[in-house]
């Protein structure tokens, strides 16, 4: 059965993000069903911080190579450390199970929110996405679309380009887990229409959400035509 895991993680109540995976989410679910629909908020719902209970327990495994994570227990050591695995193993084994990943993200100080790397740090535990015979990275076959959305622009030519910290950052996250197929749909500009300095903008925000909407649509598809990265530039001061 094909499967979808759905992350928010938006501080807003007004957030583009979420309508632009909600809209993914309902183009998936019409053409695959709900059955293997999973829908997660780290926002409302957070996940709770890691812990040094979390770290020592991490350590520990670490220093036996790749666990299989049904062995991870036996090296659980007190209340705390129940506490965390318990925590961690249920969100190791979503991410595991699901065929593609869909993420919300919107970029708060040049970055993601304090919710998605929460819930980032709380399923990274050591070789919990590697093979423990082969050490073959076990997402190489998931699909990650990431779904942006900026107050601003900060692609290539922009005057912000240096300060984007989040697409770098989870480029580069999902391919050292093995993420092979890994798109970016970017909304800029999304604050335009509210922030004095930026009103000069607002036909590039239309423009970029209209490009977004129809990214997320088409790969929710499973175009195989469905560009890696869409975004509306501007390289105006």
């Amino acid at each position: 059965m094909t499967s979808l895991l759905h992350v928010d993680s938006s501080h807003s109540g007004d957030s583009v993000s979420k309508r632009l995976t909600a809209l993914f989410a309902d183009v998936w679910r019409a053409r695959n069903g709900t059955a293997g629909y999973t829908y997660r908020d780290v926002f409302a719902e957070p996940v709770p911080m890691v812990s040094p209970a979390y770290v020592a327990l991490g350590t520990r495994v670490e220093r036996h190579g790749v666990v299989p994570l049904e062995k991870v227990h036996a090296l659980v050591e007190g209340a705390d450390e129940e506490r965390e695995w318990a925590l961690t193993l249920p969100l190791i084994k979503e991410l595991r199970s699901a065929d593609t990943l869909l993420v919300g993200a919107p970029m708060y100080n040049y970055s993601v929110t304090t919710a998605l790397k929460a819930w980032i740090d709380r399923f990274s535990f050591p070789g919990a996405f590697a093979d423990p015979d082969t050490g073959a990275k076990l997402l190489r076959g998931t699909r990650v679309v990431i779904v942006t959305a900026r107050g601003g622009a900060y692609g290539p030519g922009a005057p912000r380009e240096g300060l984007d910290f989040q697409e770098p950052y989870l480029r580069g996250y999902f391919g050292n887990l093995g993420v092979e197929d890994l798109r970016f749909v970017h909304a800029e500009f999304t604050r335009a229409a509210d922030i004095p300095a930026l009103h000069a903008f607002q036909d590039d925000r239309e423009a970029s959400l209209t490009a977004a909407r129809e990214a997320v649509t088409e790969l929710a598809a499973y175009a195989v035509t469905s560009p890696a990265c869409v975004t509306t530039r501007s390289t105006k001061p």
